[in-house]
């Protein structure tokens, strides 16, 4: 057997697929088939020619064969690479690509030849009714390969292809648009349209920073039938994120915001706005932010009985790191959390919608993050829809210069979201896939992407010439036509309108436009109410919980359920000791003292997640909140199941990200007010990941955009030897973003202080909202000197100083006060570096005291100016840390102890550095001595009174 004609009937087609998959890999067949076929076997017939076929199998020969199978690869290839033929250039500037594997004669196949067979070799809902399998594969050909085109070949759950082709393949979602569809396509086109021409064309607005829509203005209809769609399934509600390129048309056409506030944020004058009184230093709750970075809320009502809140993302220029901070919002809907245990969770309460860039979406790595939240049970949302806005191009850098691959959503294959590419002049194909995409998201709750490709009508900014780049795309786009000109003369030539009627809709909505611009113009741009903050916190919180109820939780997290087999080292090393640390000593270690923390919370009613890199066990083997049963692998969480609880808590090993993972968390708490929501970092430097979400949404959330994040950073910080990657939280990097009582930044020095501090940030979510960053320990956190007692967690509360813990008595003799913040101060007190003997007797340094900040913003004042008091001999006030000096807390320490003191403090630690610490454990342990040794050298002597 030398040729596929020395096969018969069906092994015909069976050998053939055999050696198509020996050529592709030699190894995939076994080692008989492979010698067989290295013999010199051909698959060669010659020309296919028509043959009737007949009804009898096995009287087919081995021609016909080879045609089915020939015909039905072609099928398979049109359903899987159809895309590459499919026109999706609205401006023809980038013609497809092609596949030539698509056409007959790559294939030896004559059209003769696949009209001689029956449609069924085709198959699907293009063959019904089709006298051929050429009239089959032509429709087919027509579905995959028009002004839309499909992926799905990358998802590996056949029943979601199988669903995904028959819908594409029986055009189920383009029988659903309407003539009333079509005229109303029509009305939000030339709102858009005319919007956008007003803009460009009209002073005092022409030329000024808008980053028009024009070129994808299908991005407002596809997006109004989005919503509607899930609102007829029954979402309750939907949160969008998206950049700024045509969000102000989204803001308008899609969430309502009136036309006359949005131009009223165009000042015909920018010396008309009056500045924000401040000169003096003050700073303030509310600063704005640019109209293209804005947010809005909206409630839809589909003219029944259905009400929906739509709410827009405000986002900054970083254009995808919205993404999860949507997600987040969308979660934070999706979950009830006012009952004990896990949160329960309804997919159907909320639908996330993200509108990215062609450029933006390979090209930042968020994306990627955000994607891999999809699937993750503590992160998922029941499918979110993507849109790629897709212009083209970036500023100036086309898709050959900015990504590596052939489409811009391709990065969603790897997480098997289905694709679909879709011509943003096609307006009814538009519709479609829309439709396509809520009703996937309904049926298999997963993600759903469209590409719409369109180009991009001007510059990037309408104030820079984009022909200086692009000349040929822009001069074809100077002759372009509109779409919404387009569509109108479309729907004349249906007889669905007339041009008077066109005429008449672009009249009205210039009218509106003109009407809405006399309106701004008097009424000026929109100034806001605006609360200069003073730095104060509302110290007097109560805090302390009474202690038979924490006896009484105490026991309850620490006893191990029936019939659950617990690993021996935990019960002896964890449980064991933490049954026993509420006798009166000080026993009650960090994490001890956070799980109780949680109980009272939980006890207290307010919901808790917490999330992060291994955080379910703590990085350092601290926390253990949830066991795992060694005989069968079932997992017990104690606080999940509190009988006084009366609220839900998650706690949630995060994937390996910090900008994603942190995103997340700042939606969440933003959208689930009243919740204590947590994230805890690996060690304290990895937050670095995140900076973008620290500094872009955390840090100035409220002065933008007035929203309130109560999220807390949990940051394992301090000075141990670990090298420059596991030592430092970057204290400095929000101690200089502090400002307007932003923030809340912890450096905490015992579990006792940080139980406090996590109950008083609950218990001011909602009278005092602010995000909350703690330097957590890492050697502290089973310090015995570090650890509480039942009395320090029963009575008193959180404590911004902590004074020198000696006899008051001898304060009339201290001469030098030394303020520190957090570790370092066991260092001093009781020696750094062990394998030096000759350490400083801070018991018997009569001049010096020593006294901790353990909250440095807002800064204590008051409680600082009352301790120097409390010391009437001090002459010298030194500030020592274990950061270099560039780093830390010195820099936002010094000018505000300067204040208060009237004179320059002194500084103690190490030098202004490059990298936070050394890499060796023997030079840090002699720069550590030196810090703590020098806190207690030359102490001035006490002065007479006068």
């Amino acid at each position: 057997m030398n040729t596929l004609l020395d096969f018969h009937g069906p092994n015909a087609g069976y050998a053939l697929e055999l050696y198509e998959q020996y050529q592709r890999d030699p190894h995939s067949v076994d080692a008989e088939t492979r010698a067989f076929f290295s013999q010199g076997f051909s698959p060669d017939t010659g020309s296919m020619v028509a043959a009737p076929l007949s009804d009898a199998p096995g009287a087919l020969t081995a021609t016909q064969v080879e045609v089915i199978v020939r015909v039905g690869r072609v099928a398979r290839l049109v359903r899987e690479m159809g895309h590459a033929d499919a026109q999706l250039d609205p401006l023809g500037v980038n013609p497809p690509p092609g596949d030539p594997e698509l056409s007959l004669s790559y294939h030896g196949l004559t059209e003769a030849a696949v009209a001689s067979l029956p449609a069924s070799v085709v198959g699907g809902p293009c063959a019904e009714g089709a006298t051929s399998a050429l009239e089959a594969l032509s429709r087919l050909r027509t579905v995959y390969s028009g002004t839309v085109g499909y992926e799905d070949d990358h998802i590996q759950i056949a029943e979601e292809r199988h669903w995904f082709r028959e819908a594409v393949e029986s055009r189920r979602f383009f029988a659903t648009v309407t003539d009333e569809d079509r005229r109303t396509l029509l009305e939000q086109l030339t709102a858009v349209d005319s919007f956008e021409q007003f803009l460009e064309r009209v002073q005092p607005y022409k030329g000024q920073k808008r980053f028009s829509i024009e070129g994808i203005d299908m991005l407002v209809p596809v997006l109004n039938t989005l919503i509607n769609e899930a609102a007829k399934a029954g979402t309750r509600e939907l949160v969008m994120g998206m950049a700024h390129r045509g969000r102000l048309s989204v803001l308008t056409h899609v969430l309502g915001k009136s036309y006359e506030d949005v131009l009223a944020e165009f000042p015909s004058d920018p010396r008309a706005i009056d500045a924000l009184e401040g000169s003096g230093g003050e700073t303030h709750a509310y600063t704005g932010d640019v109209k293209y970075h804005k947010g809005f809320r909206l409630t839809y009502q589909n003219g029944g009985s259905v009400s929906m809140p739509v709410t827009l993302a405000p986002n900054p220029s970083h254009l995808e790191f919205v993404n999860p901070a949507v997600v987040g919002r969308a979660r934070a809907a999706q979950e009830s959390r006012d009952r004990a245990g896990l949160p329960k969770r309804d997919i159907l309460a909320s639908l996330a919608v993200q509108v990215h860039g062609d450029a933006s979406f390979p090209g930042q790595g968020v994306v990627a993050e955000t994607l891999n939240l999809s699937q993750l049970s503590g992160y998922r949302v029941g499918g979110t829809i993507h849109i790629i806005a897709n212009n083209q191009i970036g500023f100036t850098t086309t898709p050959q210069d900015g990504r590596s691959t052939m489409y811009a959503s391709d990065l969603a294959k790897g997480f098997e979201i289905p694709i679909v590419h879709v011509n943003a002049d096609d307006p009814e194909a538009c519709l479609a896939v829309t439709r396509l995409a809520v009703a996937y998201r309904q049926k298999f709750g997963k993600d759903f992407l469209i590409d719409l490709v369109g180009y991009r009508r001007l510059g990037h900014n309408e104030q820079e010439e984009p022909s200086f780049t692009q000349p040929q795309m822009y001069e074809k786009i100077r002759q372009f036509p509109r779409l919404a000109v387009k569509w109108g003369s479309e729907l004349v030539k249906r007889g669905l309108l007339t041009e008077a009627e066109t005429k008449a809709l672009t009249d009205a909505a210039w009218k509106r436009l003109e009407d809405a611009k006399e309106i701004a113009l008097k009424t000026g741009y929109p100034k806001h109410e605006d609360h200069p903050h003073t730095e104060s916190d509302p110290w007097q919180v109560a805090t302390a919980v009474p202690a038979r109820q924490l006896q009484t939780t105490n026991a309850f997290l620490n006893a191990v359920p029936e019939n659950f087999a617990i690993d021996s080292k935990l019960e002896k090393a964890f449980l064991g000791g933490r049954r026993n640390a509420l006798d009166g000593e000080r026993k009650v270690v960090w994490a001890h003292a956070e799980a109780l923390a949680y109980a009272s919370i939980l006890e207290d009613g307010t919901p808790i997640r917490l999330t992060g890199q291994d955080t379910q066990r703590g990085t350092f083997t601290q926390r253990q909140m949830v066991w795992h049963d060694i005989k069968n692998g079932k997992s017990y969480c104690a606080h999940q199941h509190l009988p006084d609880a009366k609220a839900s808590l998650a706690v949630i090993n995060s994937p390996l990200s910090e900008t994603a993972a942190l995103g997340f968390e700042y939606g969440y708490s933003v959208h689930a007010e009243g919740t204590l929501v947590l994230w805890e970092a690996q060690f304290g430097d990895f937050v670095n990941g995140a900076q973008v979400i620290i500094d872009q949404f955390i840090v100035s959330g409220k002065a933008k955009w007035e929203q309130n994040p109560t999220v807390v950073l949990l940051l394992p910080h301090g000075y141990e030897g670990a090298g420059p990657e596991h030592s430092s939280a970057r204290l400095e990097r929000f101690l200089l973003q502090c400002a307007g009582s932003n923030l809340r930044v912890a450096n905490c020095s015992t579990a006792g202080q940080y139980f406090h501090l996590l109950r008083r940030q609950s218990a001011t979510l909602k009278t005092d909202p602010r995000p909350l960053v703690v330097m957590t320990p890492k050697s502290l956190l089973r310090h015995a000197r570090a650890a509480a007692t039942l009395s320090e967690l029963s009575e008193g509360g959180f404590q911004a100083i902590l004074d020198d813990t000696r006899d008051a008595s001898r304060k009339k003799n201290v001469t030098r006060l030394v303020l520190c913040s957090g570790k370092v101060y066991y260092d001093m007190v009781y020696g750094a570096a062990p394998q030096y003997t000759e350490r400083p007797d801070y018991l018997a340094a009569e001049g010096v005291a020593v006294a901790r900040v353990e909250q440095l913003y807002p800064f204590p004042s008051g409680d600082l100016e009352a301790l120097i008091a409390s010391y009437p001999s001090v002459q010298e006030v030194i500030w020592l840390q274990e950061e270099p000096q560039n780093m830390g807390a010195w820099v936002f320490m010094a000018p505000r102890l300067e204040k208060l003191l009237g004179f320059k403090p002194v500084y103690i630690g190490r030098p202004e550095e490059a990298s936070p610490a050394e890499g060796s454990q023997t030079t840090h342990n002699t720069e550590q001595y030196r810090i703590v040794t020098e806190a207690f050298l030359n102490v001035p002597a006490r002065k007479r009174a006068k």
